[in-house]
């Protein structure tokens, strides 16, 4: 048996045995005893909802209501002056004090997260760690589903969060009458019930919302801000907002363009030409990952896998191109089998280099 569950029903044994034999409220035998026992129950739920509780929170109620009740004496002070002899007078001020606690504690612990604990040197340096560690996901990364494939490799720690309004965002979009949106949003649900199912993972719905902010957007920079964590997200306006607002932002977007293939200009790759580029006499390719590949003196090789040799890569706000040229003295072209069709006249040692399988049009 667990040890705390030891501790716990000890502490219950000993207040319904103190009840029991110190007679409570004037009460003897069996009732004193349910009292004794209503109240070790009342103080082990207490105890298990406060361990759910952040530090800087429970830091945050202490303090608050350790105003609050100093706020509610300074104010029965005046009371007692004013209504002295009274027969509400002890009721206003008992009244009192339960108000000013109340409002002292849960103001105190919703504020607590505006604590900078750093600042005792360090004590409770565990807890910031904690907070970062969090990350919240928007609507439109669920609905991408990368995320998934890149939490399956364990390559994202701490707590993934997904806000109740982002929930409702996504479930609109599950429930829009256009067949597109209604299945880019049940793809979403799809991907959140396999972020859930990762043993090694831990997914969190947070209840927090910002009523008076009607923006999505704005409400995650709000919630990222008060829990001084991060947002994974692929949208790029979100990015340039959170940034401007000082948050911390995990874009999808950079990351795929991060593992992208290098390749150097000189280097030799095989290609699928798809389609006629816009210049005169140049043919376009994607590579699996999407990277666009413009090749010079192509166009009349669309719809054959050919060598080409890279001449310049250049990086766009859109993403990764690659720019390459196709000599026919030099490159092979390969048939839909991947069976060269024609080979160039002298060899070429760099074409048997490949960093890119072909298209998938040519599978």
């Amino acid at each position: 048996m667990d040890n705390l569950l030891i501790i716990r029903i000890l502490l219950v044994v000993l207040l319904v045995t103190a009840a029991y034999f110190l007679r409570p409220f004037g009460l003897s035998g069996l009732p004193a005893a349910v009292v004794g026992l209503a109240l070790g129950l009342v103080i082990v739920v207490f105890e298990i909802r406060v361990k759910e509780i952040s530090l800087k929170r429970l830091i945050g109620a202490a303090v608050g209501s350790v105003l609050g009740i100093l706020g509610a004496y300074l104010m029965s002070l005046v009371l007692g002056s004013a209504m002295q002899g009274h027969p509400s007078l002890s009721f206003l001020q008992v009244a009192l004090l339960l108000w000013m606690t109340y409002v002292g504690l849960v103001v105190g612990a919703s504020k607590g997260d505006m604590l900078n604990l750093a600042a005792l040197g360090g004590i409770f340096g565990g807890e910031k760690a904690t907070k970062q560690s969090f990350k919240i996901l928007d609507t439109s990364v669920i609905i991408d589903g990368r995320i998934a494939d890149v939490a399956e490799t364990g390559f994202l720690d701490g707590t993934l969060v997904i806000p109740q309004f982002v929930l409702r965002e996504l479930q609109l979009v599950a429930d829009s009458p256009d067949a597109l949106k209604r299945n880019r949003g049940r793809r979403g649900l799809d991907i959140l019930q396999r972020l859930q199912k990762m043993s090694h993972l831990n997914v969190q719905i947070l209840e927090d919302d910002f009523p008076h902010v009607r923006d999505v957007d704005m409400k995650l920079i709000e919630l990222a801000k008060e829990y001084d964590c991060k947002i994974v997200t692929n949208d790029f306006n979100l990015n340039k907002m959170a940034q401007v607002h000082g948050v911390e932002v995990l874009n999808i977007n950079e990351l795929a363009n991060a593992l992208k293939p290098v390749v150097l200009p000189g280097e030799s790759m095989r290609v699928f030409i798809l389609k006629e580029g816009k210049e005169h006499n140049q043919g376009v390719a994607y590579l699996d990952d999407g990277t666009m590949v413009v090749v010079d003196n192509a166009r009349r090789m669309i719809s054959k896998t050919i060598d080409i040799t890279v001449t310049s890569v250049l990086q766009t706000t859109a993403g990764k191109m690659i720019f390459g040229k196709f000599d026919e003295r030099v490159h092979a072209v390969y048939d839909k089998t991947g069976q060269p069709e024609r080979t160039p006249p002298r060899e070429n040692s760099a074409s048997a280099a490949t960093l890119a399988r072909p298209a998938p049009g040519d599978r």
